[in-house]
C-alpha cells in the first residue's frame, strides 16, 4: 500500500488544530491526540481527541471502502 502524507484537522474557537501522519501510522496518531488532550497547557481536551479519532476512523473505513471496490473490479476484469 502506497504511504501518503495525510492530515486531520479540528477548528476550535480561535484555534485550528493540524496533525499530519504518514497512512500507516495511525497507532502514532491516536497516541499524539492522547498525549495532547492530557497536556493542560492546551485547550485540546479529551472530547476533542474523540471527535479526530472518530474522523480517523470514518476516513480508515473509507480507504478500506476503495480498496475492496478496487479489488472487486479487478477480479471481475481477470474473470471476464
Amino acid at each position: 500500500m502506497e504511504k501518503r502524507q495525510r492530515q486531520l484537522v479540528l477548528n476550535k474557537g480561535t484555534e485550528k488544530f493540524i496533525f499530519r501522519y504518514d497512512s500507516g501510522s495511525e497507532d502514532k496518531l491516536l497516541e499524539a491526540l492522547i498525549e495532547q488532550a492530557k497536556d493542560e497547557r492546551t485547550d485540546f481536551d479529551w472530547f476533542d481527541a474523540a471527535v479526530l479519532s472518530f474522523k480517523l476512523t470514518q476516513s480508515l473505513i473509507s480507504q478500506a471502502d476503495e480498496l475492496l471496490h478496487k479489488n472487486t473490479n479487478t477480479q471481475k476484469l481477470i474473470r471476464d
